[in-house]
């Protein structure tokens, strides 16, 4: 199925989607080392987090392709001193066995659009460098460049593992 072919739809996350949304991360979680952690959260976590992040008025987006979620992303608050209010840290993960079909990258165009809307100024993207080609385009392609490295910061599936810091200035 090419790009050309999908119909991505682009929404914010409801709290029927957090079962999607678990299961996602999940996966990467156990089998990647796209994220530092290492066990599924429980879908009780997503829902917290859904509440801090609309507390804050950050969005949390999911994409469909064919009435099922097949990718979600959002973004958090960078750091919690009151300085880098501005600044927030992007997440985005897709269905195992969909990448490379144009929905990160709408999903982060649109996120991009949203973390402007809600008053982000600096986005920060943290990629694990192990599996980082693929996150790497897609945020290079979405206007984001590289801010630096941190060398051997993580321990997953016995190895270490370096960090790329990429940076967007939105809107």
């Amino acid at each position: 199925m090419g790009q050309g072919e999908l119909n991505i739809k682009v929404r914010r996350l409801a709290a029927d989607d957090l079962g999607d949304v678990s299961a996602i991360f999940g996966w990467y979680a156990v089998n990647s080392a796209a994220t530092f952690e290492e066990a599924p959260r429980a879908e009780s976590e997503w829902s917290e987090l859904r509440r801090q992040l609309d507390s804050l008025g950050l969005p949390f987006l999911v994409a469909e392709v064919d009435g099922k979620v097949a990718g979600y992303a959002y973004v958090g608050p960078w750091r919690r001193k009151p300085a880098y209010r501005y600044t927030v840290e992007d997440s985005v993960f897709i269905t195992p066995g969909l990448t490379g079909l144009g929905i990160g990258r709408r999903l982060l165009s649109e996120l991009i659009g949203a973390a402007t809307e809600a008053g982000a100024r600096q986005m920060i993207a943290v990629i694990a460098e192990s599996e980082a080609d693929a996150s790497v385009g897609l945020h290079k392609a979405c206007g984001f460049t590289e801010a630096g490295r941190l060398k051997d910061v993580g321990y997953k599936h016995g190895r270490w593992i370096s960090t790329l810091i990429l940076q967007r200035q939105i809107p």
